[in-house]
């Protein structure tokens, strides 16, 4: 007898295989048969008219220290994420030191805009090790499936002190330090090494992450030692990726190439469209093909759509955050504010005058000249959050076409954009990807077969990005709903976050609907999946402020074999696993 037996449903079923009608049949925590079923169940779920699809696999997630305090791990959870992947872009919190704790959360706040408050209120410390830090995960109950990268950056602090912290050259010693903790990593489960070397990445210090300048000989050796685990790959958040350093990109997928083929170990890298030089991603994905040839494994990581911004007047970070007027103004019980603010023309024009693009004081804008010039006038990317997102805006939408339309000051329409809806108005202020004013160049870089998708950032910059809804995104977007040119057939759409993201990390039994794969499923109305707006929520410890969105239209998301959320209710199991990488099992 099957324990579930899903009916009757459109199974898509992660390979990239065509649709077709069948049931779904799950034994304990395991597909058992797909097919025209018909044995006995103890349980039945009618799938008439719904997709069947494998739970999402989100290779890059900042759930680092939420995941020690949190057992639903929102927003992915409400997303049909079934399993996730943290430690990425070099940071994480393990192994440490106990004088360093406050360090790394310091960095996690900085590079990833996770309030350092809740995390130093909310993180429950009882590892050192990485090891110690993947069994205190397995003590712990979570409703999604969790694995863990190792970080450079903490690695670096670990056996480095302050001259890791700080960035300066490693010795010899240091090297075969770091080797050793990741070679006992690795045999813990992880899933490799991440590190980052953009510029933008920083701590709330204003320091570099470490691992940034990071020589090549301390790279090899990191990487030599993923390789001979037999196991895992090198996470990467290469310098220029934001187009503030050109000549860097030619580097870094020199180096990157050159290691995969000489040492065997797969390399992924964020690779997104830089609004600087926008086909540069060209040259990127060129020089992995032609590497390819000579047994370099190098896979871009790309994005579901452009990246950026939600700004806000309650974000860190928006046009006039360092406007004197509007700081004085805040003083003021908010009603008042606002009061003020709608009654006063001249007094809104004074705190327009005063918008400051850039980022936040003490932390400086790193660059080149046209990179600069984003931040110079960004208006041209910034276009109104309505009700219903739109992430494929149209130019004409945009703040600077707006102010054009109405011989108006561009600062005045958008700060007339924050004030509206009682002050909770929002501006999505396109960073990366949006240089046409269009998604095509992320429609190309889906469709490449190289390519794999990431960079959803789930748990991180928490009061300004909102993208761990990618998952539905693409379904809405890409196989649904784009207007504005070529949509993705559904069955790559599937794929691309299934099957390919479970392959790329060696999760052998996930990502597919096929008989002896684990039983993590998402039963979807297609027809009425879609997002509600991003709004901010206080429900991080200390009471600190996130954005949060959530999806209607999924049915059910089981994992495992158990249904964790059935027509948006949590249903409270937590029958996640901690995920160990394939060779350490």
């Amino acid at each position: 007898m099957y324990d579930l037996l899903i009916k009757g449903g459109t199974v898509v079923d992660g390979t990239g295989s065509p649709s077709r009608t069948a049931d779904v049949a799950i034994a304990g925590d395991r597909i058992v048969e797909v097919g025209r079923l018909t044995g006995p169940a103890r349980r039945t779920l009618p799938a008439d008219g719904l997709l069947v699809t494998p739970g999402w696999v989100d290779i890059h997630t900042h759930y680092d220290g939420q995941v020690t305090w949190d057992s639903q791990l929102a927003p992915s959870f409400w997303h049909g994420v079934t399993s996730v992947v943290m430690g990425n872009c070099g940071v994480g919190f393990a192994p440490v030191r106990p004088e360093k704790r406050g360090w790394l959360i310091g960095l996690m706040e900085g590079v990833e805009d996770i309030p350092g408050t809740a995390l130093a209120d909310g993180i429950q410390w009882d590892w050192e090790s990485f090891p110690e830090y993947m069994g205190a995960l397995a003590r712990r109950r979570h409703a999604l499936n969790v694995g863990a990268m190792l970080p450079h950056g903490a690695l670096r602090a670990y056996v480095m002190g302050e001259r890791g912290a700080r960035n300066q050259a490693a010795s010899a010693e240091d090297l075969r330090a770091m080797a050793d903790l990741v070679g006992e990593a690795q045999a813990a489960g992880a899933f490799g090494l991440s590190t980052s070397r953009t510029l933008v990445h920083r701590a709330i210090d204003g320091e570099r992450v470490p691992g940034t300048f990071a020589a090549l000989d301390e790279l090899e050796a990191l990487c030599t030692a993923v390789a001979g685990s037999g196991h895992g790959l090198v996470q990467v958040a290469p310098a220029g990726l934001t187009g503030d350093d050109l000549a860097a990109q030619d580097t870094e997928i020199a180096w990157m190439n050159d290691m995969s083929a000489r040492l065997g170990v797969t390399v992924t890298f964020l690779c997104p469209q830089n609004m600087v030089r926008p086909e540069s991603w060209r040259d990127q994905f060129a020089a992995c093909a032609a590497a390819e040839r000579h047994g370099a494994h190098v896979v871009p990581q790309v994005f579901g759509r452009s990246t950026g911004s939600l700004l806000s007047l309650a974000s860190r970070f928006h046009p006039f955050h360092g406007s004197p007027t509007l700081k004085a103004l805040q003083a003021l019980p908010r009603a008042e504010m606002l009061r003020r603010l709608a009654e006063d023309p001249a007094l809104r024009r004074q705190v327009a005058q005063e918008a400051t693009i850039g980022p936040p004081e003490g932390r400086p804008r790193d660059g080149n000249e046209e990179y600069q010039g984003l931040f110079r006038n960004p208006w041209p990317y910034m276009y109104r959050v309505d009700e219903l997102v739109d992430y494929e805006p149209h130019p004409e939408s945009s703040v600077q076409a707006i102010a054009a339309r109405e011989q108006r000051d561009p600062r005045e329409v958008a700060l007339d954009i924050l004030l509206s809806n009682d002050g909770s108005g929002m501006i999505s202020y396109h960073l990366l990807g949006y240089a046409r004013g269009n998604l095509d160049a992320h429609r190309e870089m889906l469709a490449d077969p190289r390519s794999v998708i990431g960079a959803g950032d789930g748990g991180a910059h928490v009061t300004v990005i909102c993208d761990a809804g990618m998952p539905t995104f693409m379904l809405t977007h890409w196989a649904r709903d784009r207007a504005r040119g070529p949509r993705l057939p559904l069955e790559l759409v599937v794929r691309k976050q299934t099957a390919d993201t479970a392959r790329l990390f060696g999760l052998r039994d996930r990502g597919q609907l096929r008989p002896g794969f684990r039983a993590d499923v998402n039963l979807i109305d297609f027809d009425a999946l879609s997002f509600e707006r991003p709004h901010l929520v206080h429900d991080l410890p200390t009471g600190a402020a996130r954005l949060m969105q959530k999806a209607q239209g999924y049915v059910a998301t089981l994992v495992n074999g158990q249904t964790i959320q059935e027509n948006g209710e949590d249903s409270l199991a937590r029958p996640g696993m901690v995920l160990r990488s394939a060779a350490s099992v």
